[in-house]
């Protein structure tokens, strides 16, 4: 096991009817702006909940976040917050909710240009607090310093990470996400299970607890996710799901091993120029990286074949190849697709593709061996 330094101090309030303790973890006095996306919570009880639990407090609203949070949306509601004179966010969302409520706390108290927070990595010494209300169960964003941003103008996206926009609270009740679409549904199961395999599907450093932890959460993952679509309204699946994404990307599982978030980083690229959602982008990409880099990644990838979905064989090469095939074969099975032509991209697309890592010489995987050039052939086999 690798050295490390480990530290998450969200409070995380989980169960039927926690929204109603809203009024006990704002601080008294604070004027909240309340983010949201394109109103869906006022649909499902969500936005009266938490209207309710705050109606002694000062509260404006700012909503519209996308799917793929812009950076032009996330500055008007930086002026917001300076014009009104916010002292505390919160986030009433899913990931994108939150990762934009992130970057807005940041960019507010930041002294240069804000976007150099995303393409140069910009020091931020401090940001306002923020809180989580969570509406949909996948990125971990709820309970991790880490966001992804999209900037319209330029077709970028890109994602920071600080210790200053950690949450001050995350409120999970698997109740409100009964209502969500069946697409939302399925695209957060996977979006869950490949953040822990970006953490987990590299080479073993005998880090157990991580790795079975990591174990633990994408077989709950799989077994619930292949329930949830037929028993949307079974509490206990929606329960397991919710705290298995929130663990999934909480940055315990990832301490002191090594890590790979290659696919992450090749699929936004097909986000900004595509519109592909986050996780419809991974389930394309994943299996591409685990088989092109297979003899560096066989030990995990034959363990969690084993471990997550049963697999069995005779060689080395047999349980490494139906490994790869379970994983593609999971995600199918919550309804994704799994190849860019699927999605009208062609070969003539590769190249704008991987321009993104070209230009900012990115170096991925645990090797730090897929260059752009290693991406074009990965995205080349996924056609």
């Amino acid at each position: 096991m690798n050295n490390f330094e480990f530290c998450n101090p969200v409070k995380v309030v989980f169960g039927k009817g926690s929204i109603s303790r809203l009024s006990t973890l704002v601080p008294v006095g604070s004027k909240v702006l309340m983010i949201y996306g394109g109103g869906s919570i006022k649909k499902n009880g969500i936005y009266n909940q938490v209207v309710e639990a705050l109606k002694s407090f000062n509260v404006i609203e700012f909503s519209g976040i996308e799917a793929n949070p812009h950076y032009e949306t996330c500055m008007k509601a930086v002026e917001l917050v300076r014009k009104e004179q916010i002292t505390y966010l919160l986030a009433v969302g899913g990931g994108s909710v939150i990762d934009a409520t992130k970057f807005i706390a940041a960019a507010t108290c930041y002294e240069g240009e804000p976007w150099d927070i995303l393409s140069k990595g910009g020091f931020i010494k401090q940001a306002l607090p923020l809180g989580v209300v969570l509406t949909l169960s996948a990125t971990g964003s709820e309970m991790n310093e880490r966001a992804v941003i999209s900037r319209v103008s330029t077709h970028e996206k890109l994602n920071f990470a600080s210790p200053a926009v950690f949450p001050k609270f995350a409120i999970l009740d698997p109740e409100v996400t009964y209502s969500l679409p069946e697409r939302q549904v399925a695209n957060g199961v996977v979006d869950s299970f490949i953040h822990v395999i970006e953490q987990y599907l590299t080479y073993p450093v005998n880090a157990k607890v991580q790795d079975y932890f990591a174990e633990g959460l994408m077989k709950t993952i799989v077994e619930e996710g292949r329930k949830v679509l037929q028993n949307p309204h079974d509490y206990d699946i929606r329960a397991n799901l919710m705290w298995a994404a929130t663990n999934a990307l909480n940055c315990w599982i990832g301490q002191g091993v090594p890590q790979d978030w290659s696919s992450h980083r090749m699929g936004y690229a097909l986000t900004a120029q595509f519109g592909l959602d986050h996780a419809q982008t991974l389930a394309v990409i994943l299996p591409g990286v685990m088989a092109y880099m297979h003899k560096e990644k066989q030990a995990k990838i034959i363990r969690m074949g084993e471990v997550v979905f049963g697999i069995t064989g005779e060689t080395t090469d047999e349980l490494v190849q139906k490994s790869i095939q379970a994983t593609e074969d999971f995600f199918r099975y919550m309804g994704l697709k799994t190849r860019l032509s699927e999605y009208g991209i062609k070969e003539f697309d590769l190249d704008a593709l991987v321009e993104p890592m070209k230009q900012r010489g990115w170096k991925l995987g645990e090797h730090g061996n897929i260059d752009y050039k290693v991406a074009r052939e990965i995205l080349m086999m996924r056609l």
